[in-house]
């Protein structure tokens, strides 16, 4: 909870602490450790107390030749298509923290502190590949390719807090996961690392993970640590090793714990368990940072089955409904858990940027602080609205069983409003 009436000198340590890359946590498992011929992933996004996440979706979309797409910080080339994308994302910025594109494609990336300072030149920030990720990629190989690609040409950099008085840029990992395999994807300034992953399960957060087994990397990556004195050349190349910094850990135990120690086979129930899970540390909620949104998805590894994706477009998955979300051709926009557009206007699109913090609560973030104040203020109500909102959960999450072990093909006109429906029927209850 958070502390009222905090000093300012705990206020500024606070801000001092925040240079440290937020604590999230993203998850993957594969059959067998998944159940049901199931690929399971999920992420908790830890970022700033007050800052508001949406959820989004773009269709499809034909783009004319030499056109530009405007990312957070600069303009890039579009390509001539992008793929249909849902996405979990700071009202402020273009890109995202999370999603999932038509093709079965899901992305979440990691801010990471490492060895070598991240750039502080507004480039293409890590949230920024996500979504072009996603919008490009129709595996997750093919996804990896393109971010490698734009780092490549672009670079990244650019303050990842919508904040005027302290500048925070950092490295990013990604989890890129489709029916068949995920990559992690690992990156310091232009230069990368990468591993598949076919089994098992895998847990990345804010640190680099990889050692090793490496499957794929940057053509100059050795010869330019071995250029900064890292590695000698002799020794055998770990890649976290190399290019950690030297006060860091090197582990990720809250998260790989938590998926590890699970005996049981892990269904999307698993992972909302895990995700909401504060005594681990896999669901933060400190003076600094909060999980402010969290996302799971279930990729059945039989084509003829849709992916399904479990959004909370809301603070803290303990007290946060997990809603579906299917991918077909008529997808019904939902204002309620978009952030209001400012335009040309936004603070965060001007420079100096950031001079201004506008109100970017949806309907939905409003509704839900409504619960929220119940819940910390009124114990006995406050235990009877978290029931309730687990009914509510657990009757999405039978409703989309049925549609996974169902032999009927899906209807599309039964989906289309799906996400829709479930944050209206949240905002309701909740007034």
């Amino acid at each position: 909870m958070e502390k009222e009436g905090k000093s300012y000198h705990t206020w500024e340590a606070d801000k001092h602490r925040m240079a440290v890359a937020p604590p999230s946590y993203c998850f993957v498992a594969f059959p067998p450790r998944a159940k049901d011929g199931l690929v399971v992933f999920g992420k908790n996004s830890a970022r700033p107390r007050d800052e508001v996440q949406e959820v989004m979706y773009f269709s499809a979309a034909d783009h004319e030749p030499e056109s530009k797409v405007e990312c957070t910080y600069i303009s890039i080339d579009q390509v001539p298509r992008t793929h249909a994308i849902v996405i979990s994302r700071p009202a402020w910025l273009w890109g995202a923290e999370m999603g999932a594109n038509e093709h079965g494609v899901c992305i979440a990336n990691e801010a990471i502190n490492a060895r070598e300072p991240a750039a502080e030149t507004e480039a293409l920030l890590g949230m920024d590949l996500v979504r072009l990720g996603l919008e490009r990629g129709t595996t997750a190989k093919e996804a990896l390719d393109v971010i490698v690609a734009l780092l490549e040409e672009h670079g990244q950099g650019g303050n990842y807090y919508e904040d005027a008085d302290s500048f925070h840029s950092f490295q990013s990992a990604y989890l890129i996961v489709d029916r068949e395999e995920a990559w992690v994807l690992e990156t310091v300034g232009k230069y990368w690392a990468a591993e598949q992953i076919t089994e098992g399960v895998k847990c990345i957060c804010n640190q680099l993970s990889l050692t090793t087994k490496i499957d794929a990397e940057h053509p100059e990556l050795r010869s330019y640590a071995q250029s900064q004195g890292w590695w000698t050349g002799e020794d055998e190349f770990n890649f976290s090793e190399v290019f950690s910094s030297a006060d860091d850990h090197l582990d990720c135990c809250a998260g790989k714990d938590s998926i590890e120690k699970k005996e049981e086979s892990i269904t999307v129930q698993t992972m909302i368990d895990i995700l909401r899970d504060k005594a681990s540390g896999v669901c933060i909620d400190s003076e600094s940072f909060l999980t402010t949104a969290s996302v799971v998805s279930v990729l059945p590894q039989n084509r003829s089955s849709p992916c399904i994706h479990y959004f909370t477009g809301t603070p803290d998955p303990s007290r946060s409904i997990f809603k579906p979300f299917i991918f077909v051709d008529d997808v019904k926009l939902v204002p309620k858990a978009q952030s209001p557009c400012f335009g040309d206007s936004d603070p965060a699109k001007k420079e100096p940027r950031f001079l201004e913090k506008p109100d970017r609560r949806h309907e939905l973030y409003k509704a839900h602080e409504w619960a929220r104040a119940v819940i910390e203020s009124d114990q006995e109500q406050g235990r009877q609205l978290r029931k309730t909102m687990l009914e509510l959960e657990k009757q999405g999450l039978e409703a989309m069983e049925e549609i996974l072990t169902s032999s009927d093909p899906l209807d599309p006109t039964e989906v289309g409003d799906l996400f829709y429906d479930c944050v209206d029927t949240e905002i309701k209850f909740f007034k």
